[in-house]
This record gives structure tokens, C-alpha cells and sequence, in this order.
């Protein structure tokens, strides 16, 4: 029980998420986004992250050959990765070219990143899951022993494939979704979608990131994810949009609000990450079109401000220069009110979405296999 103590979090957990790779052969499109990504974050995001996540789906026919070339790639990564397994992991019958091709760990996993407990889950393999989205009942009594172990005050994230709503077994997803509600997990990050969406029933946040490997709806590109004292906060980078890249981490936007005390008061804190390789010259927020004001770094390169405020205000805006002049910026709305809290706790789904949040990359199309896919650029999954 000793090792379930969360160490103290003196900055966000920060992860970058590379969404469903399908991977075919080295000289595919894909394989080349991939190498680019990997290389982006060593350069440009170096320091800055707790992680690298694979959701799943890393290998399109879930072959040796296929997996050999995600470990390549992976010798680029300087911070661990955890991967978890797929539909298409599963598609030669067996997750043992996976395991015995990549770096990736047993599922499921748990560890405590940054004060966070991070809960790694298989819903597609033999014996855990299934081929066809299952937690399976060893794996389910696994998850409620490890939530029940969490430390009270120690928020939880949790990693799976698909939407728990996606499961096929009815009772396995009225005991997850249950049990989601029951422990206020703060996050559910995901593939399999295709798209980016995120959705928020109240209490817990969900994340899907659109695919590297078979693209339906806009750039390639991979998902910056924070957990930052209960706030999650999730923006998508495209490969090829330039730095520096904010990433406000608190407050939090009325459309991620988990509760109440989330709400910003009189006085509030405002915390920014900036990602690139150049240094850094200035940070200034402002609220609407009020003054610019200066934020100044902590001892771990998280950039903060106190604010206040007494009339009320729509929008908040962090933007970052760095030593080659180049500007980036993030805006979000800060909930003001507790009446801004949106969804419905316990049903796991994507039924409260937040629909299309384009200054974070959500264009709330839905083209992937849950939802809208096109026919000729998607092969059928088991929840299409």
C-alpha cells in the first residue's frame, strides 16, 4: 500500500498523446509522420514531458514486422512511452508480436506520474479484454482494487482504447461507468475514434485523439494533455504549425469543468506551459481585450500570473515570444459560475461532448469509426 502514496506534484502532469498509428511498412506516410512527431517533441518539447502514450491500433495487422518499426522509431524518445493495445493489435489473433515487438509494458498498468494515478488498460486482448472490447472480469476486479487503493485528495487518469460506452458487454459498462462516477476519475484519454473530441459528464473528462495512421478529418498532428491540481487541460498541435505552443493548464475552461470548486474566484492563479526549443523572452496575459500583463516562470518552468477581476469577463489569453520572435498563444473561457457545469456523471460516452472546439483543434465532424466514417478511407472495427 506504502507505494500508492503520490509523491508531491510540484508542477502538471504533462503527456503527449499520438493517436491510432496503423502502421504498415517503413516507407508509408504514416511510418514518416511518426518519425517526424517523435522528433518534433525531442527537440521542441524536450524537458517539458512526463510521457508519450500510444492508445492502441499501433500496428494495422498487428504483425512482428510492423511492431519492429514503432521500437525503431521509439530509440527517438528520451521519456518513457506506454502503450496500450488495439482492435488491429489483436487482428492476427494474438497480442504476442505486441509484447515481444515493442517496449511495452504488461497491461494492465498502474503507476503514479506527477501525483497522478494512471491506470493503463487492454480491452482488446486475449484473456484481459478481447478482440471485440472487453474488460474481462480479472481486469475489472483489478481496476476496482486499484481505485479503491488510491489515496483520498490523488486524482486518477485512465487509459483505454475505446469510450468505456464501447464496451461490449452491458454489464462490464454499467460497472466501469459506475465506478468512473464513484471515484470522480478526472480523465479518460483514448483512440480508436479517429477524430479529436473531447466530453465531460460533470465529473470526468474524455479525450479521444485523431489517428496518425488513417487521417479522416484534418493535420496530422498529436494532443498535449495536462492534469494540473484536478484540472485537465488538452490542446491539439499539428505537425506542422510552428512554436512556441501554449497550453494554459489553469483554469479551467467552462467546457472541461469538473466541479464547482473549479470555478474561478475574485482572485485566481493562471498557469501556462510553453513548448518549443528557443528561449523564452515573455509571457503576458490578458483578459478580453484588457491590458496585457506579465507572467513570470517557477522553478520547474511553469509560467504563472495572479489575476483578479470584478467585472466579469469572457476570455482569457496567455501568449508566449520567444528569442527568434516568433509569437503563440492560447485562449480559453474560464467558468465564472457553477451553473456552467455541463453533462451527466456516469454514462461514459460521447453523448456530452462539447462538440467543436476549433482553437484547440476540434473540428466536431466525427469522421471515424464510431461515428461518420468514410467508407473508403476506414476499414470496419468492431464498434463501427
Amino acid at each position: 500500500m506504502a507505494e500508492l502514496v503520490p509523491p508531491r506534484a510540484d508542477k502538471p502532469l504533462v503527456y503527449a498523446h499520438l493517436g491510432d498509428l496503423h502502421i504498415t511498412d517503413a516507407k508509408a506516410r504514416n511510418y514518416l509522420d511518426f518519425l517526424s512527431i517523435l522528433v518534433q517533441l525531442e527537440v521542441e518539447c524536450s524537458g517539458r514531458l512526463n510521457f508519450i502514450y500510444l492508445p492502441g491500433d499501433v500496428a494495422d495487422n498487428g504483425l512482428a514486422e510492423q511492431y519492429h518499426l514503432v521500437a525503431a522509431a521509439l530509440r527517438l524518445a528520451s521519456v518513457p512511452v506506454y502503450t496500450i493495445s488495439g482492435d488491429h493489435d489483436m487482428e492476427s489473433g494474438s497480442l504476442a508480436p505486441f509484447y515481444a515487438g515493442l517496449p511495452a509494458h504488461s497491461l494492465p498498468l498502474a503507476l503514479t506520474v506527477q501525483g497522478v494515478r494512471c491506470l493503463f488498460l487492454d480491452v482488446c486482448g486475449p484473456g484481459q479484454g478481447g478482440p471485440d472490447f472487453r474488460l474481462g472480469a480479472s481486469q475489472l476486479t483489478w481496476l476496482r482494487e486499484q481505485l479503491g487503493q488510491v489515496p483520498a485528495g490523488t486524482e486518477v487518469a485512465l487509459f483505454m482504447h475505446t469510450y468505456p460506452a464501447d464496451l461490449r458487454d452491458a454489464t462490464e459498462r454499467q460497472q466501469l461507468t459506475a465506478l468512473l462516477a464513484q471515484h470522480r476519475v478526472a480523465l479518460v484519454d483514448m483512440g480508436h475514434t479517429h477524430y479529436n473530441e473531447l466530453a465531460n459528464d460533470g465529473t470526468t473528462i474524455y479525450a479521444a485523439t485523431r489517428s496518425t495512421g488513417q487521417i479522416e478529418e484534418g493535420p496530422v498532428g498529436y494532443s498535449l494533455i495536462s492534469l494540473d491540481g484536478g484540472i485537465v487541460s488538452w490542446r491539439f498541435k499539428p505537425l506542422d504549425n510552428s512554436f512556441p505552443f501554449v497550453l494554459i493548464t489553469a483554469p479551467a475552461d467552462y467546457r472541461l469543468l469538473r466541479h464547482a470548486e473549479q470555478v474561478v474566484a475574485a482572485s485566481f492563479t493562471i498557469q501556462a506551459l510553453v513548448f518549443g526549443a528557443h528561449a523564452v523572452t515573455e509571457v503576458v496575459y490578458w483578459l478580453d481585450e484588457g491590458p496585457r500583463l506579465p507572467m513570470q516562470p517557477d522553478a520547474h518552468g511553469v509560467w504563472q500570473a495572479e489575476a483578479t477581476w470584478t467585472t466579469p469577463f469572457h476570455t482569457l489569453t496567455v501568449a508566449a515570444r520567444d528569442a527568434t520572435g516568433r509569437l503563440g498563444r492560447h485562449q480559453l473561457v474560464p467558468a465564472l459560475s457553477p451553473s456552467q457545469l455541463l453533462g451527466q456523471p456516469g454514462l461514459g460516452s460521447d453523448a456530452v461532448s462539447i462538440g467543436a472546439w476549433e482553437e484547440n483543434g476540434i473540428l466536431g465532424t466525427q469522421l471515424g469509426p464510431n461515428r461518420n466514417a468514410k467508407p473508403l478511407n476506414h476499414r470496419p472495427s468492431p464498434s463501427s
